[in-house]
């Protein structure tokens, strides 16, 4: 079973973050819906945060690892967001289980293919040696000069850890995203539909979602509507909290 922090009581709303994410990173904004009558779940993907870590790595099986924890948490109507990776689970799983989706919230993803575009950052990742026992400032200094952008790097080091004393490490599993860099980019069955209320958030300074995709968002989500948030990249809830916020409660 998939890790989850749950939040707050109400109207079930389910959290689902993007790749090298882990659910910590949507906690502001889980606090934020709670305290307005949802009952909130942050969850952590397999290979991610603190789920299990397995070699099989795909959207097919992490929509499964959704399903088995609505079964275990007996949820019913939710409300689904999902960010970049996480907005690609949310929609198969919309589109798979739409008697169990209320609303569906897609944050700056469409439902195209995205080709392999995160080597960089799985090189810069490889290149932490944690035989040496590095301190997290010596983990820094080796990702720096290959992830100059600061709040990417410092989005990556949230997921460092002690696993045992004086040994640190990543949360995630590393090894798996090796193996298959290319699960991550793709793409929504040509034949897949939703035909529910449908929210995708668009960075105003990111590139994830284009105009050029409205046609095929539409296709997939006939009732989807697409709003940009300003002065915001990929990391939209990170970037603008207070517009997100506003955005998404203008939806509900």
């Amino acid at each position: 079973m998939i890790f989850s922090k749950i939040e707050g009581t109400g109207i079930p709303f389910i959290i689902i973050h993007g790749y090298l994410g882990m659910s910590d990173n949507w906690k502001s904004f889980g606090t934020h819906l709670a305290e307005k009558g949802y009952e909130v779940h942050l969850l952590d993907m397999r290979n991610h945060g603190r789920s299990f870590h397995s070699e099989e790595f795909s959207y097919a099986l992490m929509v499964a690892d959704v399903e088995d924890y609505f079964v275990a948490n007996k949820l019913s109507q939710s409300i689904v967001l999902g960010h970049s990776m996480g907005g690609k689970v949310a929609m198969s799983f919309a589109v798979k289980n739409p008697q169990l989706v209320s609303k569906l919230l897609v944050v700056d993803i469409g439902p195209k293919y995205y080709p392999p575009h995160h080597q960089d950052i799985l090189e810069a990742l490889n290149a932490v040696d944690f035989s040496l026992k590095p301190s997290r400032s010596e983990v820094e200094s080796v990702l720096t000069p290959l992830i100059p952008d600061a709040s990417t790097r410092m989005f990556l080091m949230k997921n460092l850890y002690w696993r045992e004393p004086g040994q640190l490490d990543f949360r995630f599993n590393l090894k798996a995203f090796n193996k298959q860099p290319e699960a991550v980019g793709e793409a929504l069955a040509a034949a897949a539909v939703f035909e529910g209320d449908v929210l995708f958030i668009k960075g105003a300074r990111s590139s994830y979602i284009l105009e050029q995709d409205q046609s095929l968002i539409k296709q997939h989500f006939p009732k989807a509507i697409t709003v940009q948030v300003p002065d915001a990249g990929h990391w939209v809830h990170a970037e603008n909290p207070l517009k997100f916020q506003e955005v998404v409660e203008q939806f509900l």
